[in-house]
């Protein structure tokens, strides 16, 4: 098996595990330690109400992650369309589109992601993450009551 077979065929596997969205089960194709990035404007815009935007380091906060994500946003209104995975080498970069709904304004939201992945020996050792971080910020952002008429 070339490393670019491997490397698509864990990537495939993540995708779907991060479909089925077990948590435990998404981190098991972690390594221990990981270099884990979400792309976030500097500041604390919308950081109080996305927790799980932030930078990772171990396969424990692989698994946080992906209980924070699902504890912020309604299940039953989650999508997820990836349009492209382009394989490198250990290197793969999914492409595609996040449809969620915010758990704490009701706001749906869409996203276009980029998901940089590297794999080594059989785990995910980068996971980097480019997405319109505006779109989920304004989501989550409260909603501000006017002057009650």
């Amino acid at each position: 098996m070339t490393v670019a077979t491997s490397t698509r065929a864990v990537v495939d596997e993540l995708l779907r595990r991060i479909g089925e969205g077990d948590p435990e089960r998404i981190a098991q194709l972690y390594a221990e330690h990981s270099d884990w990035k979400l792309a976030w404007p500097e500041g604390e815009h919308g950081r109080a109400a996305t927790p799980w935007i932030r930078h990772r380091a171990t396969r424990a906060d692989a698994a946080a992650h992906y209980r924070e994500l699902a504890e912020h946003h309604v299940p039953e209104a989650v999508g997820t369309e990836v349009e492209r995975v382009l394989v490198d080498g250990a290197d793969a970069v999914v492409l595609g589109e996040i449809r969620q709904t915010a758990r704490a304004t009701g706001r749906a939201y869409r996203a276009r992601f980029a998901l940089h992945l590297t794999v080594e020996e059989g785990l995910v050792t980068r996971h980097h993450v480019y997405e319109d971080s505006l779109a989920v910020a304004q989501a989550f952002e409260p909603v501000e009551s006017g002057p009650i008429r």
